[in-house]
């Protein structure tokens, strides 16, 4: 039971650690201001491992590179704390290749269901408040996932449904992202 209380917590700190570098690449990639509550929050609980980690970890095609990466060592933390704890996934410990496949498997979901709260916080702004001041921050990390979509599925009543297809697409990718992972832990 302590054990469990232990790896509860430190789920919590790594999820949250990652999520933020996740969020903070994201912002990034889009181009997305952080002179808003949600970028000046998110510098602040990550700015004291990024810029130290930006010395050595370039950036690349205008990505932050040292954030995804970051984000993988949290979920890889995580994972050697879980198999440290509870001897493996299920009575089964993955080689450390396997670990370190299993905390890039954990980076692309949280990235997954990012992309899930991005695109429904945004749509929802669009039906409630589209002059909100955060609904241009979420319009503008929603759009580039939603373009594709929207060239091929026209506005039907002046309502886009190119978030329901995006939808669609990102919980086929959660499924096969499971069975990937499980695969991973069964095969290493």
């Amino acid at each position: 039971m302590f054990s469990q209380i232990i790896l509860m917590l430190v789920d919590t700190v790594c999820g949250f650690l990652s999520m933020t570098l996740v969020v903070r690449f994201a912002m990034q990639s889009a181009r997305v201001s952080f002179r808003n509550p949600l970028g000046q929050f998110v510098m602040a609980v990550s700015n004291w491992m990024v810029l130290p980690a930006r010395r050595f970890i370039p950036g690349a095609y205008g990505h932050d590179l040292a954030s995804a990466l970051l984000a993988w060592v949290w979920q890889l933390i995580y994972l050697l704390a879980a198999v440290a704890l509870s001897a493996g996934f299920n009575g089964v410990s993955p080689a450390p290749t396997g670990i370190a496949l299993i905390a890039l498997l954990e980076v692309i979901k949280i990235a997954l269901y990012f992309a899930f709260a991005v695109v429904f916080i945004s749509a929802v702004f669009s039906w409630v408040n589209p002059h909100a001041p955060m609904a241009g921050i979420f319009n503008m990390l929603a759009r580039p996932m939603l373009r594709p979509f929207q060239r091929f599925i026209p506005p039907i009543g002046g309502v886009d449904l190119s978030p329901l297809a995006l939808f669609v697409l990102l919980q086929i990718a959660l499924m096969l992202l499971a069975n990937l992972r499980t695969q991973v832990i069964l095969n290493f």
